[in-house]
């Protein structure tokens, strides 16, 4: 649990970084990369991660300006990373209407009490989920992913390496 808002920054500073990473590899065509049918598209994954994030702080009680036409995907792979730019400073700026002491505070969240600092820590992994789906998907769709926590199947030769075997 977060005890101070520059932990959360910092940790935000990251996830989200490597979320741009993420997004700013997209395609156009990946966007359209489906899991099966029934479930959402790449695209509809990446908006959600931008969209949602205002919405979810918002929820937490943070005043945080929300993305324009959420409602409506981008057809356009680099207008979500770009809108996903300034979701990530608008996040740092409006944690910042928190105090450290306030993070143990309780507020009502999605149907439950909790203290502020676990929403932070919600915000943090809702990112990281949905960043896990799209990379599968960019796999599928034939787009290189770069590395999270470590390098991608493609990057291990750039540290002169040989990648992991199956």
């Amino acid at each position: 649990m977060y005890t101070s808002i520059q932990e959360f920054i910092g940790d935000w500073t990251h996830e989200a970084g490597s979320t741009q990473k993420v997004f700013d590899a997209l395609t156009d065509a990946s966007l359209q990369q489906l899991v099966s049918p029934e479930d959402r598209s790449l695209g509809k994954i990446a908006w959600h991660i931008v969209t949602s994030t205002p919405g979810m702080l918002s929820e937490f009680g943070l005043k945080v300006e929300q993305v324009e036409n959420a409602n409506q995907v981008p057809d356009s792979a680099k207008e979500i990373a770009d809108t996903f730019r300034k979701v990530t400073a608008d996040t740092m700026e409006a944690v910042k209407q928190w105090s450290d002491s306030s993070l143990s505070d309780k507020i009502h969240v999605f149907g439950r009490e909790m203290p502020k600092a676990v929403t932070l820590d919600l915000l943090i992994k809702h990112l990281i989920h949905h960043r896990g789906q799209i990379t599968v998907l960019m796999r599928q769709a034939g787009v290189k992913i770069p590395g999270i926590y470590g390098p991608a199947r493609e990057e291990w030769s750039l540290i002169g390496m040989e990648a992991p075997s199956l």
